[in-house]
């Protein structure tokens, strides 16, 4: 089963311009205040290597598909909202509702 990470990732790949939404999403969660900056400041840089060379890019997708949890506690403060849409979110909420 997919996760809203695994989506995410699927949806960066087909459109790599829209890792300019978490980088927004970072300078506004940090301007108010955010509890988690460091957090924050690392996933920038994640996301700066990601658009900078291919290295980078597979790089974060391998980290927003991994299920180890060394990295679920990153993924804790992920600034990827607004990359997938109502519907495409949604599909995954159902699919958890129905497996428990």
């Amino acid at each position: 089963m997919k996760t809203l990470h695994d989506l995410v990732a699927d949806k960066l790949e087909r459109d790599p311009a829209l890792l300019r939404i978490p980088l927004e999403n970072i300078d506004r969660w940090l301007a108010n205040g955010h509890t988690a900056p460091q957090r924050l400041e690392q996933w920038r840089q994640i996301i700066l290597r990601a658009q900078q060379t291919s290295e980078g890019f597979q790089e974060l997708l391998a980290l927003l598909r991994d299920r180890a949890e060394a990295t679920e506690r990153l993924r804790e403060f992920a600034p990827f909202a607004g990359v997938l849409t109502a519907a495409e979110r949604l599909t995954v909420i159902r699919q958890c509702a129905f497996s428990h």
